[in-house]
């Protein structure tokens, strides 16, 4: 595969697994200017700003290991513009979902909720 195939494999099974757990998908891939957020969604009237990394290879990190402080500062403006267009949700929290695609067609999916830097 391909990064952008890669990507797009971990996004989809980012957003099957968030609604197996009960949340409600609102958006995917959505942007503001140059910005954007992976997945926006919603459980218990708490909005959650999800940051989707997947890689096939740990040889240089995991995947949660490559998102920075100039990504995190990114999507807190996203996440700030989102806000601003949408005022009903007043708490937010972000959210990782780190997939690791193994040799042998398997992945491993992990959750890492309410980080921040």
């Amino acid at each position: 595969m391909n990064n952008k195939d890669t990507g797009f494999f971990g996004e989809n099974r980012a957003a099957n697994y968030l609604i197996e757990q009960g949340f409600e998908i609102l958006y995917r891939n959505w942007r503001y200017k140059h910005l954007e957020i992976d997945i926006i969604a919603s459980k218990n009237n708490l909005l959650h700003i999800i940051e989707v990394k997947t890689r096939s290879s740990i040889q240089f990190g995991y995947p949660e290991q490559f998102i920075n402080i100039q990504k995190m500062q990114f999507l807190k403006n996203a996440a700030a513009h989102f806000q601003y267009d949408h005022p009903q949700w007043a708490y937010l929290q972000f959210d990782v979902i780190s997939i690791f695609l193994n040799d042998s067609n398997q992945w491993e999916l992990l959750l890492i909720e309410d980080v921040y830097f």
